[in-house]
This record gives C-alpha cells, structure tokens and sequence, in this order.
C-alpha cells in the first residue's frame, strides 16, 4: 500500500493502526540546529484529544509522544525525526461485531474490495487516530515556521446549520479557547453546543466547518503549475478524514462576482507592494503574494450513528448494524490542530523549497 507519505523535500510519513500498538511517524528533510520543544509538541497533541467534551468520543488516550531519532541535546540534527503514540485505551472487542459488516459511508467495502482484507478494529489504518502522527508532525514543522514569524490561527466557524454571523470578523484566540466548541462567537458557541446536545440525545452526527488564516508568510512560497501553494494545501487538507470540500481566498464566491469586483489592485502601502483587497487568499499564480492566506475545510458527520442503520455483510445479506461504541457526535472542534498541522506541514515543506 502505498499513499502513506506527503511532502516533497519536507516528507512525513505516518504508520500504525487504530487499535494497534501505537501509531507515529518519520518526518524526514527536516532542518537541522532547529530547538526543538518537545512539551510544545505535547501540547499540540493535547489539543486534538477528547477531554472531557461531551460530544467527543469517550477514548482516553494519553497520546504521549516519545521522540526515536532525530534530536540531540533539544536541537534538530538534520536526520530523520522519528516518533511514536502508544496506544493504551484501545477496545478491540468493541468491533467484533464489524467483521463481515460493512459500515455505511466508513472506507470498509472499498478497502476490502481493493486489497482483500481489512483491520476491522476502529477501522484500521483508515481510523481518524491516524492523525495523531501528523499533529506530532505538523508541531514540529511550527517550530520551523516560528522562526520564520509565520503563523496558524484556525477556529469553527459552522456546525450543522449553525454558524457565524455573516461579515463577523472578530477573530480573538481567547474567545477561540474559551469555546467548547472553540467558535470565536460566544452567542454562536451556545447555539452551536445546544444542536450538539439534542444530536446527541438522539443518537445522530453532524459536520461542519474550519476556518485557518495564516500570517506572516513571505512572498514566494508555491511553485507556479503543478505545485501550486494552494493545491499542495487542497490536497492536504482533502487527504483529512471526513473532509468533503477545500476553497481558499473567495473560494466559489469568486463564481458570482465580475471580474472588475474580484481583482486584488496593487498598491504601495508601508514600503513594500501589496494589495488594497485580498480576494486571492494569499495566493497568485500558485505563490504566496505577501497578503494572510486563508481557507474553508468542511467536514461531513461523523458516519457512526448511535442508533440502529441498515446495510450488508460481506455475503451480501441486509443485516441492522447496532449503534454503539466510543465515536464523536461532531469531530469538527477536535479537527481544529489537525488542520493546522496539515498547513504547518505544507507551509514548511516550501519554505524549506524557497532556501534551499
């Protein structure tokens, strides 16, 4: 199988399973003399962890990171960074009920179809507890893009049929952390929690959307046909479990808009050349202009109901797949650090590219 790396000088690749002995990664391409913060890795790590949210799964992993290879003495060597997550609160006998059922919209029917067997616990490799590794990943590639003042602010802008008020532009990171459900609106934060409480009551899912600016990127980053900066970051952030849609800049606004209305008009502004509007996201001709580059990630339900779902076994008989087990009732606000790792990644790979 292969698929399991991304990144073209800055490479991750991830491995393990969702209720095997650990999942980790192997950041290869990284710089060498870079500090590394292990416990700010660990706190990017604990970000995307369940707590004690009530709409989050009721795993409780530790998701404690262990480092193999790759620093000395707090400091990057230029070899491959190496890491693992053990996996400590895993419950394979919650899944033996899924052996020859193939769950509605999970990957199920079509990895079994394509490679002849499947890891029916948590669903293997295709579980979203994959993405430990590329949070562990994404952290280290912040540590680079620090250096650089380059930085990642992303929050939940919709959940549902839930969201921000149209035009709302007071992005504030403590309102973000106060929030449950991590929305920059305390008043949508309430409305938002309270569709997830009666959700829950019922045994459905919902999706959502994230929203992620980043700051501070110089003007260069992004190659001009195939990889493009905002294609590089389509693909990351497409490759995301759940993940149904990617627009940067006006994004499909841009359909319904003239011309004359969408063009970003050149300006000098505090002796340097911008733009007076920012329409293009940051992005022109494939490469970072200078300006914030910011997207939407939208995120379908969850496909694990907490209620009964009609579908077939693996002989083709109509069988009731009961509902239960550990599963999110929204896996949006949990998606926040994984988004930002997937950019920070992304954002790394070409600025490593842009100096070499």
């Amino acid at each position: 199988m292969s698929g399991n790396s991304i990144g073209k000088v800055l490479v991750i690749t991830t491995f393990g399973e969702s209720h095997g002995p650990a999942v980790g990664g192997v950041l290869d391409g990284f710089p060498s003399n870079i500090l590394i913060d292990v416990s700010f890795i660990q706190s990017e790590l604990n970000r995307r962890k369940t707590k004690s949210w009530f709409y989050a799964s009721a795993r409780n992993e530790e998701d404690e990171i262990e480092i193999l290879s790759g620093i000395f003495e707090n400091k990057s060597t230029g070899a491959p960074i190496a890491f693992i997550v053990r996996n400590k609160n895993a419950r394979p006998a919650d899944y033996k009920q899924l052996k020859d059922v193939y769950r509605p919209s999970h990957a199920d029917f079509t990895w079994e179809m394509k490679y002849g067997i499947r890891d029916y616990l948590g669903g293997g490799r295709s579980s979203a507890r994959e993405t430990v590794a590329r949070v562990a990943g994404g952290a280290i590639a912040k540590l680079l893009l620090n250096n650089h003042r380059i930085s990642i602010l992303s929050y939940v802008s919709q959940i549902g049929t839930v969201k921000l008020p149209d035009g709302f532009t007071v992005i504030d990171p403590d309102t973000i952390l106060k929030s449950p459900v991590l929305c920059p609106d305390e008043e949508t934060s309430h409305r938002m929690i309270a569709l997830l409480e009666n959700l829950k009551s019922e045994g459905d899912t919902t999706g959502g959307i994230i929203n992620c600016i980043i700051s501070g990127v110089p003007v260069g980053l992004g190659e001009p046909v195939f990889d493009k900066l905002q294609a590089d970051l389509a693909k990351a952030m497409l490759s995301i479990n759940a993940v149904k849609g990617f627009e940067y800049g006006s994004g499909f606004g841009a359909a319904a808009m003239k011309g004359s209305e969408h063009n970003d008009p050149f300006v000098f502004k505090d002796n340097h050349i911008t733009t007076s509007t920012n329409f293009s996201g940051g992005i022109q001709g494939g490469i970072s202009n200078g300006n914030e580059i910011f997207f939407r990630v939208a995120f379908k339900p969850p496909p694990t109901l907490m209620r009964d779902q009609k579908t077939v076994n693996s002989k083709g008989q109509k069988v009731i797949l009961k509902g239960k087990g550990r599963h999110d009732v929204c896996m949006v606000p949990r998606a926040l650090p994984i988004v930002e790792a997937m950019a920070a990644l992304v954002l790394a790979d070409h600025l490593i590219r842009n100096t070499k």
